[in-house]
C-alpha cells in the first residue's frame, strides 16, 4: 500500500520532507517510526490524515502520515 509520510524539524536530517512509500498491509505507524529509525523517546506528535494516533494504529492505503519531534522552547 502507498503511504505518504512527512517528516518535521530535526527528523528530516539526514533523511526527506515528505516522500511517498510502499508498505505491507498491517504496517502500523510503530513499524514506520523502526524503519526510519526515529527514536520512540524523541516522538511528539504523530498524525495520520491530521487525526493524532498511536504507535500502534494500523495504517491504510492512501494514509499521510506525519511526524513530529517533541518540541523545546518558552
Amino acid at each position: 500500500m502507498n503511504i505518504t509520510v512527512k517528516l518535521f524539524a530535526t527528523f528530516r536530517a539526514g533523511r526527506f520532507d515528505i516522500e511517498s512509500r510502499t508498505y505491507a498491509e498491517g504496517t502500523t505507524v510503530g513499524d514506520v517510526v523502526r524503519e526510519l529509525n526515529l527514536s520512540e523517546k524523541e516522538l511528539g506528535i504523530m498524525l495520520v490524515n491530521s487525526r493524532h494516533v498511536k504507535l500502534d494504529h494500523r495504517l491504510e492505503e492512501g494514509d499521510t502520515l506525519s511526524l513530529f519531534p517533541l518540541l523545546g522552547g518558552g
